[in-house]
């Protein structure tokens, strides 16, 4: 029944369509899994065996009468961030540890639609503000990768770390993920994953606790590009609950793979090349660049010039609209309430979000509250806005020129835990690459390439037009090939 697990995405659907396994089976491979791995790894914060196992009944009673759905009897991960009804649903703060929400989010809505199994929410930064996954209130995830040679504790990246340990260590076939500026990248990177963040607006935002509402998109990780065309088409679609959401028809990201990238123009921006970027990661991406040139593309130096701004940009907008998002936690309507005896309205704030908030969300909610506030509006917070205008035409230009653009995902691989810890400004550099896409809201990909000299995984970045995942599919697809990445945590 273990073996059950090592199954991807595609085959697992293959298997129960044709009824050699049952989702019975499937779900409680999975269970087990958890079981034996998640007291270490922290990946889940809720599990959910028993909805799992009625799910996965479902889904045995659907495959039989031949009404399977696109998903029928996958397990799959939730980032608990993603409202699930009667679920509870934390977004990795003590501010919402009880709370369980009266209604589903559309993204999860539309994967129980598609007949999927939930088996339970897993582990994020708190509020995804991070890129390690140390800021959750329920405690750090750990990366099931280690380096050779020793058994220190690595980060699985952020603010996704749950949802990319849980699928790497074969705790679910996939996993819903949010981005914003780089939570689905970086951390499938720091854990041998593919994961894309796809066009802002391509998913709906309803029923995802807000972060940064100009930037926040969700996406899935799971080990295969072609597993995450599979749970994109589910995820995706218009919603007229969000404001947000594009009115755009959800093509079949799957028949985009077989593609190939002939003909197809791709970009390297100059501005990429960032002094310090390890020299591992610097020549993978010279090697998935020769790659993509064998199999017929034509490489293009491009420009960006404005991304240099990007990570200012960035630490400008995405604190302001926290700021904004999170003055909703008061102790007055839900979540956490927690006051002194004597306390006035005030007091009752005070104490409720001194107590409920990490210190990283602090920091954040403190320098949004800064920029937005009286005389420092036009400097900071408007002066950034004009940035990312910008660099979203910097990209508008490139996509002129070519086709999709290839770069590194993160600088580094996996860190230890504890390693740069204290240092919140080293932190946001680990979204150096992924922060512009994010801004332009352009869709992005990470792609497993190659081991380290440590055994740890690095990973490449397709970004691509807007509304154009498929191209961004099919560069990712080649380059999935190409590399022959097989590598799995443990070996």
């Amino acid at each position: 029944m273990t073996d059950l697990t090592d199954l991807t995405l595609a085959d697992a659907r293959a298997r129960l369509r044709a009824r050699e396994i049952s989702a019975t089976e499937l779900t409680e491979a999975h269970l087990s899994a958890i079981a034996a791995h998640n007291p270490r790894l922290n990946a889940y914060i809720t599990l959910t065996a028993d909805l799992a196992r009625a799910q996965a009944s479902a889904a045995d009673a659907a495959l039989a009468a031949g009404n399977a759905g696109p998903l029928t009897g996958i397990p799959l991960g939730i980032k608990d961030l993603f409202c699930t009804k009667g679920v509870r649903t934390t977004a990795g703060s003590r501010i919402l540890a009880d709370f369980v929400p009266p209604y589903e989010s559309t993204v999860t809505a539309n994967l129980l639609r598609d007949g999927a199994v939930f088996l339970g929410k897993t582990n994020l930064d708190e509020f995804a503000m991070g890129s390690s996954n140390m800021t959750s209130a329920f405690g750090p995830v750990e990366n099931p990768w280690l380096r050779r040679g020793s058994n220190a504790a690595l980060v699985p990246g952020g603010s996704s770390g749950g949802s990319v340990a849980a699928v790497a260590a074969r705790l679910a076939m996939g996993a819903t993920a949010t981005d914003t500026g780089g939570s689905i990248r970086q951390p499938a990177a720091f854990c041998g994953l593919a994961g894309i963040k796809p066009t802002y607006g391509r998913c709906s935002r309803f029923g995802i606790i807000a972060f940064a509402s100009s930037l926040d998109q969700a996406g899935p990780v799971a080990r295969t590009v072609q597993d995450c065309a599979i749970l994109l088409r589910s995820m995706a679609g218009f919603d007229p609950k969000d404001s947000t959401s594009a009115d755009q028809t959800v093509p079949d990201f799957e028949a985009a793979l077989g593609r190939g990238v002939r003909g197809l123009r791709i970009g390297v921006p100059t501005e990429y090349r960032v002094p310090g970027t390890n020299p591992e990661i610097t020549a993978i991406w010279e090697k998935g660049l020769a790659w993509l040139l064998a199999e017929g593309a034509d490489i293009i130096d491009v420009s960006l010039p404005h991304t240099k701004y990007g990570l200012a940009t960035y630490y400008i907008i995405a604190p302001a609209e926290a700021s904004s998002n999170l003055a909703r936690y008061d102790g007055v309507r839900f979540g956490l309430r927690d006051a002194e005896p004597n306390d006035d309205l005030i007091g009752l704030y005070e104490h409720t979000r001194a107590r409920g908030f990490g210190s990283e969300v602090q920091r954040r909610i403190l320098i949004g509250t800064y920029v937005l506030s009286a005389g420092y509006y036009d400097a900071y917070y408007l002066k950034a806005q004009k940035l990312r205008a910008l660099i979203a035409r910097d990209f508008t230009n490139a996509f002129a020129q070519v086709d999709a653009l290839l770069t590194p995902t993160a600088p580094t691989a996996a860190f230890a835990m504890g390693e740069k810890m204290d240092d919140p400004i080293a932190m946001y550099l680990n979204d150096v690459f992924t922060v512009p896409a994010s801004i332009a809201g352009v869709p992005a990909m990470s792609i497993p390439a190659a081991l380290n000299q440590d055994g740890l995984p690095l990973g490449l970045q397709v970004i691509g037009n807007s509304f154009d995942e498929e191209t961004v599919f099919a560069v990712a697809a080649a380059l999935e090939r190409a590399a022959g990445f097989a590598a799995r945590p443990g070996q």
